[in-house]
């Protein structure tokens, strides 16, 4: 008989598990990784050598000497403002694609479809600079120059790149990866490229596009801006040359 005295057992502490949910397990409370910057700075040296190599393997300057369809209409103009700004990524010669412009739609129609494609391939190499190469390079900008040149893209973005591309003595691909980098906008980046890149691309799409009469005066005014504006930064080049390297002597 049980003891009147004794506490009364309580309920019964439920099993592990029984009628409740099992919960997350630690795989499943973390976030899914990016990949990390490195990995994806690889990838984009492997992307741009796989670019490269094509090029060299293909000559693209052998489009000089092809003959050229006559193509027209607005679904031509766009589908080689396409094809442009893909060749333009994978690094093929511009003066290239603005000459061939030329020799396929004339100068106004040329020049709108490389001006396009310009914008086009820019914005491919820009955001591929971004999106793969920007986390991992930004830590390593500790020089002087490397600071300097970043406070000023980043600062002073549209001034910054109208300047770049005006400047014909520039690498195209470079100042786009460059600009990527840093922390400039998209849109003062792609405003500027139009803007600066229009210039020296209409010059050579009107040359591609009176190649057939080399005495004309269209040609000649063409090719003469092409040769003043190449001998100008020739000449700020050697100009800054003295003076940058004085200041890379300085201890």
């Amino acid at each position: 008989m049980p003891d009147p005295a004794a506490p009364s057992p309580g309920p019964a502490a439920p099993r592990p598990g029984a009628g409740t949910c099992p919960g997350p397990g630690p795989a499943e409370r973390r976030p899914r990784a990016r990949p990390s910057a490195w990995f994806r700075l690889g990838l984009l040296v492997a992307l741009l050598a796989a670019a490269a190599a094509t090029v060299l393997a293909l000559h693209p300057e052998r489009l000089l000497t092809s003959d050229w369809p006559q193509l027209s209409g607005g679904a031509a103009v766009v589908l080689f403002s396409a094809a442009y700004g893909v060749c333009t990524a994978a690094f093929v010669p511009r003066p290239i694609l603005n000459i061939a412009a030329g020799a396929l739609f004339g100068a106004p129609a040329g020049t709108a479809a490389a001006v396009v494609g310009t914008v086009l391939g820019s914005a491919a190499s820009f955001g591929l600079g971004r999106l793969l190469g920007q986390d991992a390079l930004r830590p390593l900008l500790r020089g002087k120059w490397l600071r300097a040149a970043d406070r000023q893209l980043s600062r002073h973005a549209f001034r910054s790149m109208m300047a770049v591309r005006l400047f014909p003595g520039v690498p195209f691909a470079a100042a786009n990866y460059c600009a990527a980098v840093s922390r400039m906008r998209w849109t003062p980046f792609l405003l500027a490229t139009a803007l600066g890149s229009a210039p020296a691309t209409a010059a050579y799409v009107i040359a591609g596009s009176h190649a057939t009469a080399p005495t004309s005066p269209a040609f000649l005014g063409a090719t003469a801006f092409i040769a003043v504006t190449g001998l100008a930064a020739v000449i700020v080049a050697w100009r800054k040359k003295g003076p940058a390297a004085r200041r890379l002597s300085r201890p």
